[in-house]
């Protein structure tokens, strides 16, 4: 699925149409209004490399009030006045665009967000951005772009660095460390040399940063294709045990000038084989290593932890640990009891599982023959064949003079797995199996209440 497609179901290539048309029509009233006003940021980087971008944020000489005054109260956000931003709202199938006025910032007291802000000029503006392929301004209506901090050739040159000095840069806000990570590898950047090193010195400080925003960095790094570069980018300059602290001691022994270790680089190649994955999967892929040493039950609470501390929603952390719990019953599926086979392929996270056996198999260079099987059996088998309406529920055992108890567990699951496995076909058969399984775990003979 394209990443751009709005939700109201537009078309993409419709949907980028309009929001550029929209962006275009912001800075033509702004300019008719006599302020200047410029796409900037990500945009003006995304259209110079050929990209359909996401979004349009222009950025204005008009103060808030200005731009709200102009463009209506009803059709405007103040999301972010006080920081000068203003959202501009879209139409029939356009999205909304940021307007920022140009200003200044600091100082930063906590790591994210100045203390104040001064409107300025579009140059000032620019330098304090957070990386010159991100400080780039376009005007669209005559089609010139304005550098003023040598983005253009850093963009040209593949080269990701930071505007001014980086350890100002990544202490205004500290995300910013991880961001360089991942932006140099989704835009096939290399670092460079004083805005890797600062990312280095100051890896432990995105501590400072709240989980969530972590999480979500995180999340956009797993999710794009260049994520191996990122992860290997992360690992060489201390990133990711930072912020994934159980993969310390997994990576502890990488030496980056030495390359990777086989068993890293397998994780890796297995990481990167994963097509759009779900964060959960890519989750259970990345924190796999963590199980060495540890049972699989261990290695579910290990991952649980970390994506609670992550502040993940209850269902993200518990599939994400079960993904990690069932992994290994996957290779023996394809020779297991049909019963087993079935109650694991009809549950609802069945298909990152096997993904997950996938890349992992990828990953060590084996053939993943069980996760091939598994896909098929999916694929083939219906859903009312793999996860049948049992014949036999609670209810039916205590009409038939059954009392509730531990047992009631034991009995219908024996009377499922035979129903999965055509042991049992009528309802008839069920009954007489759990008088059968009542009479042996109460110790007495078949039927004996």
């Amino acid at each position: 699925m394209n990443p751009d497609a709005p939700e109201t179901g537009t078309p993409a290539g419709l949907h980028s149409d309009l929001s550029k048309a929209h962006a275009t029509e912001v800075v033509q009233r702004l300019q008719q209004a006599g302020y200047t006003a410029l796409w900037a940021g990500g945009c003006v980087r995304d259209l110079l490399l050929g990209h359909v971008p996401s979004d349009y944020d222009v950025a204005t000489s008009a103060l808030p009030d200005e731009v709200r005054r102009l463009f209506g109260e009803r059709n405007t956000l103040a999301v972010g006045a006080a920081f000068g931003v203003i959202v501009v709202k879209g139409r029939r199938g356009a999205e909304d665009v940021e307007v920022a006025t140009f200003r200044t910032e600091g100082p930063y007291l906590d790591g994210r967000r100045p203390e104040r802000v001064n409107f300025s000029t579009a140059e000032e503006d620019a330098q304090r951005r957070d990386f010159t392929i991100n400080g780039l301004f376009y005007e669209p209506l005559a089609g010139k772009l304005f550098d003023y901090v040598g983005g253009r050739e850093d963009l040209e040159r593949r080269v990701l660095r930071a505007i001014g000095d980086p350890r100002e840069r990544f202490t205004e806000d500290k995300l910013r460390i991880l961001r360089a990570v991942r932006i140099s590898a989704r835009f096939g950047c290399e670092l460079e040399s004083e805005t890797a090193e600062a990312v280095r010195q100051m890896a432990q400080d995105i501590l400072v940063v709240s989980q969530e925003r972590i999480a979500q960095e995180l999340q956009k790094i797993l999710a794009h294709p260049s994520r191996r570069v990122a992860l290997e980018r992360a690992i060489g300059l201390g990133v990711l045990p930072v912020i994934l602290p159980e993969l310390a001691e997994f990576l502890e022994a990488v030496r980056p000038e030495a390359g990777l270790p086989r068993e890293v680089a397998n994780w890796l190649r297995g990481l990167e084989s994963l097509p759009s994955p779900s964060l959960e999967l890519a989750l259970a892929c990345l924190l796999r290593p963590v199980g060495r040493g540890r049972t699989r039950l261990d290695l579910r609470r290990v991952a649980e932890v970390a994506c609670r501390r992550l502040k993940l929603s209850t269902a993200q952390v518990e599939q994400t640990g079960w993904l990690l719990e069932h992994e290994g019953e996957v290779a023996g599926l394809p020779v297991a009891r049909e019963a087993i086979r079935k109650r694991l392929l009809a549950h609802r996270w069945s298909r990152n599982l096997v993904a997950l056996s996938r890349a992992v198999a990828v990953g060590d260079g084996v053939a993943p023959s069980a996760a091939d099987w598994c896909d098929q059996s999916l694929d083939q088998t219906p859903r009312e064949i793999l996860q049948p309406v049992p014949v036999l529920t609670g209810d039916d055992l205590r009409k038939m003079q059954m009392v509730p108890g531990k047992e009631f567990k034991t009995i219908l699951d024996e009377i499922y797995d035979a129903q999965l496995e055509g042991r049992v076909t009528t309802r008839a058969e069920a009954e007489a199996l759990a008088r059968e399984w009542w009479g042996r775990l109460r110790g007495g003979g078949v039927g004996n209440f």
